[in-house]
């Protein structure tokens, strides 16, 4: 017994072995037995680390001192990078979408591309309105947009649909400030800047050929009305337009309750949710590139640096925001407290996911099992891009949860990659490989799925025909250009 204990801990089939024993057990516990992923990844995380033979001290610590331990570093570390810029994000989306901005951008869009573009826009503005907004949210804010539109242009809503998912689903995987690709950052050590850049880079090629050329493709195969109740009614003044002429986001159907505030009256410039949205992206993108082409210990440099601090980039984000659409708007502190409060509301088990996402990631480092897995994948031959979307695509694929494939990944990936002399470059195109994985193959056990399938009135057979093969074209695209790129440039 002690010789197969000691096997376990110590040979690298073995150490493999207790890896793949602890993923399935956490698999089973999340899909079989629906237990909470943080609680999942929680017991997992100390149950691998138990197996493996880790003392308790370096575990969980001692009674006088635990702030060493796996537990609280796992936690604390990754939380301490990422619970600031998401808690802040979440603020920014909460207070772009109370302002009216998702009507204005999209009546500009619709005018800007005509009625035959219409899909295009639609596409546009879930990719800009993304950007500082959840996935979920999006949804609820942008559906009875989509309804307008399709509505307006006789045409099926799958049409529509599509692309503003497609630019959604892009930005919620690919960009900062959403929790999996911050989360990449504090796990892999890569900036931000470099995060959003390439998140660009290798997200927009996969929207274009998942939301615009699939999105058209499919939409004109698959008709779907939209029902009565899904359309915008009339306001109680008899007016079904914001006096800009663009759509009040007030609706009857399943986005009815996100939205129940209309647009105001004096709606914000385009240019200015634009600029708002702009404000933590160029910030932190100048940070980036002020490293590259300043001196070091510079006064330039250091102002760029504390400016593109993505805290500080988003917390001035938020500033700006809270004033030009809130304060100079007509809206008190406290309304714009409540508001705040209440965007940030669901964050909290979000965090939790994370973080136990990231002891679990701190334990299969701890145990050598990153070690054992490199040396395997170093005599197979398999590059490690290759091997972060495999696994990240798995995960997915097993439990549902982009946030968790990407969390759990990004823990066994980790040890692959630190103190193997990668660029920055380098580990954020891996980090896009894990993203892409994290999104492919929706399917019934994830609640995308089903949030699609509800609130673009399509059966479970149309959403895996539209949804399903729009986030694996998203996904394979993506990987084949983060791929691509890592062969040539690093």
């Amino acid at each position: 017994m002690s010789a197969t204990v000691d096997w376990l801990r110590t040979s690298t089939p073995g150490l493999l072995l207790l890896c793949g024993l602890a993923i399935a057990v956490l698999l089973l516990a999340i899909i079989r037995f629906k237990l909470e992923p943080f609680i999942a990844l929680l017991l997992t995380g100390l149950g691998l680390a138990l197996a493996a033979g880790l003392p308790v001290s370096q575990i969980v610590g001692t009674p006088l001192k635990s702030s060493d331990s796996l537990l609280e570093t796992g936690f604390g570390g990754i939380l301490g990078h990422i619970a600031v810029i998401i808690g802040l994000g979440t603020v920014l989306g909460a207070i772009l979408e109370r302002s009216g901005g998702a009507d204005v951008l999209t009546e500009k869009l619709l005018n800007m591309f005509g009625e035959k573009g219409a899909p295009v826009a639609m596409g546009l503005l879930g990719l800009i309105f993304g950007i500082p907004v959840f996935f979920d949210i999006g949804i609820f804010v942008l559906a009875p947009l989509v309804y307008v539109a399709a509505k307006r242009g006789g045409r099926s809503l799958v049409l529509y649909a599509m692309p503003m998912v497609a630019g959604l689903s892009m930005t919620h995987a690919f960009l900062p400030p959403h929790p999996g690709p911050v989360s990449l950052g504090g796990l892999m050590g890569v900036s931000l800047g470099w995060l959003i850049l390439m998140g660009f880079v290798c997200g927009i090629p996969g929207f274009i050929a998942a939301g615009i050329v699939w999105g058209s493709w499919i939409g004109k195969r698959i008709q779907v009305e939209v029902p009565a109740e899904f359309l915008v009614r009339k306001r109680d003044s008899g007016s079904a337009t914001a006096d800009s002429g663009s759509p009040v986001a007030v609706a009857s159907g399943p986005g009815a309750a996100a939205v129940g505030v209309a647009a105001p009256v004096r709606p914000p410039s385009v240019v200015l949710i634009g600029g708002i949205i702009a404000i933590p992206l160029v910030l932190i993108l100048g940070a980036t590139f002020g490293s590259q082409l300043l001196q070091a210990n510079s006064t330039p440099l250091e102002v760029l640096t504390f400016l593109g601090t993505p805290a500080v980039a988003l917390l001035l984000a938020v500033l700006v925001a809270f004033y030009v659409l809130g304060i100079r708007r007509g809206s008190s502190v406290q309304e714009l407290g409540a508001v705040t409060a209440e965007s940030l509301r669901p964050v909290g088990m979000l965090l939790l996911v994370v973080g136990a996402g990231a002891f679990f990631g701190k334990v299969i480092s701890a145990t050598g099992i990153g070690t054992a897995l490199a040396h395997t994948m170093s005599e197979a031959g398999l590059p490690v891009i290759v091997l972060a979307y495999v696994i990240s695509c798995g995960l997915r694929i097993a439990q549902g949860s982009a946030t968790v494939a990407i969390v759990t990944t990004g823990g066994i990936v980790a040890p692959l990659v630190t103190g193997h002399g990668y660029s920055q470059l380098a580990l954020a195109l891996i980090a896009m490989a894990i993203a892409a994985g994290s999104i492919v193959l929706s399917h019934v056990n994830d609640g995308g799925f089903w949030m699609i399938s509800k609130f673009f009135n399509l059966s479970v057979k149309q959403t895996l025909q539209t949804w399903t093969v729009l986030e694996t074209i998203l996904s394979v695209v993506s990987f084949a250009v983060a791929a691509l790129l890592f062969a040539v440039l690093t």
